[in-house]
């Protein structure tokens, strides 16, 4: 999915996301980078067009990045540090502590 993948998002919605959960569609970028990251459907959101999770580890954390894919493109919808997003991905990938 990432080779000549480009990113794109809306201007403000990246600006809210980062007032409501402090970190910008920019660094979002990074979770897709992990090799260790996660992909999966977003159910709840897929009613007009797929939609899907990326969990991936930025310094440590795991960041949830929701988005869509058209033609090469990924468009980033929403991202965050949550805790159903690190449980996922430490259970995906065998993370016992």
């Amino acid at each position: 999915m990432l080779s000549n993948t480009s990113f794109e998002w809306d201007k403000d919605k990246n600006l809210i996301n980062q007032r409501k959960h402090k970190v910008s569609f920019e660094e979002a970028q990074l979770a897709f980078v992990d090799p260790h990251r996660v992909i999966a459907i977003d159910l709840e959101h897929s009613k007009i067009e797929q939609r899907y999770f990326c969990f991936g580890k930025i310094n440590e954390e795991i960041l949830t990045v929701r988005f869509t894919y058209r033609k090469k493109i990924i468009r980033i919808i929403g991202a965050g540090y949550w805790r159903k997003g690190k449980k996922i991905y430490e259970e995906e990938n065998e993370i016992h502590r």
